[in-house]
Formats: structure tokens, C-alpha cells, sequence
């Protein structure tokens, strides 16, 4: 019966202008509940914690990798995005905001770890050529050997292709200079290319 109500059902394409409206009440209501977080309103907390934790949660297990280091860090990085939120002056930025506190607590927690080994890592010398992978590697595969790099590679790696940042913007995150930054990408993205080459 419910499926023969289902093919009865007529779905009407969404215009341009309802799509429009629709865009605008969901950044209505986003502008709301951080209005609401500001002045500390638990329900509200829980609402823009539903909506970022998945998409944050990513960003933090990329970096650290166990998955309950990955959760201490979600923690740790709302509590202080509720706490300093009133700091921020406009919120059209909270996303892109919240995402860098989750990426400096991750690299904190590696770099709380006597195993991080991101100093060691900070050659400096002439600039490499880029490598690339030259076979059709899946998503998947290049996720799992970028997963086996060493902690300072990883974090890098995983910040200029996952997250978005350039270098000058990783090279102020790891407080290393752009041209460090630069060089342990493209060394670990070689490292991660021969993984790939040994696991084919």
C-alpha cells in the first residue's frame, strides 16, 4: 500500500528562488543557534554539536588516527569554541574557524606523545618536484597509505590534501617555515606513492 502511494506521489521540481529560500533559512537558523551558543545555551551547543561533530571528527582522526585520542580532541575543541566564541566577530566564519582549533588540538595531542617526531622531520634544502601518483589509486588506498606515515609527514600531508591549507597556512599551524612545509609534503606524498607502488 505504501509503495503504491509512493508511485502515485508527484515530487515537483525545486525552483531556483525556493532553493534560494531554502539556503537562507538554514544560514538563518545556523546564525540562531550560534547567537544562542554565545549566550550559553546548552540546547543550542547540542545542535551546532550535531551538525559539525562528523565533518570535525574526520578532520581529527586523520591526524591523530586512534579513534579515542580523535574524541578527547572533539572535546577539548568545542568546549573551547563555546568558550571563545564570543570572540569571534563574524560567525559567517565559524566553520572554517572551528576546523582550525580541532586541527591544533589534534597536532597538540600528537605532539604531547613522545612518538611525535615532527622536529625531526623539518629538513630544509632545495625544493623538490611534486610527485604524483601516475595509476588509479582509489580514495580508500591513499587514505590507508598516508595512514602509515610517520606523524609529522601525516599531519601535513593530510592537511594540504584533505583539509584545504596551503603552506603558508600549514607552515603557521606546525610553526615550521612554508618551505619546510613544502619539502615534508612532498617527501611524504613520495613515501606514499612507493606504499602504493609495494601494495599493488
Amino acid at each position: 500500500m505504501q509503495e503504491n502511494r509512493l508511485r502515485n506521489t508527484t515530487f515537483q521540481p525545486v525552483s531556483a528562488q525556493d532553493h534560494s529560500t531554502n539556503v537562507d533559512q538554514v544560514k538563518s537558523i545556523h546564525q540562531d543557534a550560534l547567537a544562542r551558543c554565545v549566550k550559553g545555551d546548552r540546547h543550542a551547543q547540542m545542535q551546532i554539536y550535531h551538525l559539525y561533530y562528523k565533518a570535525m571528527f574526520n578532520t581529527a582522526h586523520r591526524i591523530v588516527l586512534d579513534r579515542h585520542d580523535a574524541e578527547d580532541v572533539m572535546q577539548e575543541a568545542f568546549l573551547t569554541a563555546f568558550e571563545q566564541l564570543p570572540s569571534l566577530i563574524d560567525t559567517s566564519t565559524f566553520p572554517a574557524w572551528l576546523k582550525r582549533i580541532v586541527v591544533n588540538k589534534s597536532i597538540n595531542s600528537l605532539r604531547a606523545k613522545k612518538t611525535y617526531d615532527g622536529h625531526k622531520e623539518e629538513w630544509l634544502g632545495p625544493e623538490e618536484a611534486e610527485p604524483s601518483f601516475d595509476a588509479p589509486y582509489s580514495v580508500q588506498q591513499i587514505k590507508e597509505a598516508i595512514a602509515q606515515l610517520s606523524d609529522g609527514y601525516r599531519s601535513i600531508v593530510n592537511l594540504y590534501l584533505f583539509e584545504g591549507y596551503d603552506h603558508e597556512e600549514i607552515a603557521e599551524i606546525m610553526g615550521i617555515s612554508s618551505a619546510t612545509s613544502r619539502s615534508q609534503f612532498n617527501r611524504g606524498k613520495q613515501r606514499v606513492r612507493e606504499f602504493l607502488i609495494q601494495q599493488a
